[in-house]
């Protein structure tokens, strides 16, 4: 009997601190400038819980050196159960591209869970480039090589190594011009001040909606929910090109196990919501289901396989 109850008291107290949590408000650091990927995840989610809860969510935007600022002032929060870090895959790419960290993301941070996962799309402006398919584009970077410019949302994140891939696959040459951010890139790109971007679907979605960037292709095995009537990059002329931008969350280290669980609880109800998968359609995700241990151990894969193509790209940052 006494053993029954021993088991069942952290059970006890992780359900009582979920009734409670959070006491005060939320901060969420977003390592990207408005406008990107990430922030058009985060902001409907972290509203839903705002609303959900009764308590404020706070995004902290702290944009520069490919997330990796944003993720060094992260890992420095007071681990109170009260601030997150909403990263992305150029977090599992940066510790192959950059020498000098201020941090470590399996050893400063806690698994949460994963918020969303959305191809890359190849978007173009619609009157500085005069394609609408992926083999004209291809027969246009082969006819003007090194005169088209693709922007990033920096140096070693998920939407430059895109582009260094594609033009690894397809024997093409694109000069790469990065940006603090999607958000700013995207912004220079709808404005015609640049050509082309390798995006994640989730910061493109709008503008592709509103004809203000044309959609290419999506690098993808099968089209992203909402977006059917864009084409598989696989299908134009790139057969191996798959590449996929995820955004999660995390804790700092030492955050208690039972905000961390009570956090997690929030997340599942909102996934379920159909607020949510609404909100998830119109940026062409899926509500996941990968939490804690699960998690980590698909940013560790992503890890070692953004390595190989850092590798083969030589992109190296000091």
């Amino acid at each position: 009997m006494l053993r029954r109850l021993l088991l069942a008291l952290p059970l006890l107290a992780a359900s009582a601190f979920a009734q409670t949590w959070p006491t005060k408000p939320v901060t969420i650091v977003v390592p990207f400038p408005p406008g990107g990927g990430t922030d058009a995840f985060a902001r409907p989610l972290f509203g839903y819980l705002g609303k959900a809860t009764g308590k404020t969510f706070n995004l902290d935007n702290r944009g520069g050196a490919g997330g990796t600022l944003g993720a060094g002032v992260a890992a420095k929060a007071v681990p109170d159960g009260h601030n997150f870090f909403m990263g992305a895959v150029h977090h599992a790419i940066a510790p192959s591209v950059y020498k000098n960290l201020s941090y470590s993301l399996e050893g400063d941070f806690v698994p949460v869970a994963l918020v969303s996962s959305v191809p890359q799309v190849i978007v173009v402006h619609p009157g500085k480039l005069p394609v609408r398919t992926l083999p004209e584009l291809l027969a246009y970077v082969r006819a003007n090589p090194g005169k088209l410019n693709y922007a990033s949302a920096g140096n070693g994140t998920s939407h430059h190594l895109a582009g260094e891939l594609f033009k690894q696959q397809t024997k093409t040459f694109i000069t790469h011009i990065p940006y603090r951010g999607a958000g700013p890139a995207l912004q220079d790109l709808v404005a015609g001040q640049i050509e082309l971007m390798f995006d994640g679907l989730g910061s493109s979605a709008q503008h592709i909606r509103s004809g203000s960037v044309r959609a290419i292709a999506q690098a993808a095995d099968k089209p992203a929910p909402g977006f059917a009537n864009v084409p598989l990059a696989k299908d134009g002329g790139a057969p191996g090109y798959v590449v996929a931008t995820w955004y999660g969350l995390w804790a700092p280290k030492g955050t208690p196990r039972e905000a961390v669980a009570a956090m997690q609880a929030e997340l599942r109800k909102a996934f379920a919501s159909e607020e949510i998968k609404a909100a998830w359609t119109q940026l062409g995700s899926e509500p996941p289901a990968l939490y804690g241990d699960d998690f980590g151990r698909f940013v560790s894969s992503e890890t070692q396989r953004w390595a190989a193509v850092v590798k083969a790209s030589g992109v190296k940052i000091d």
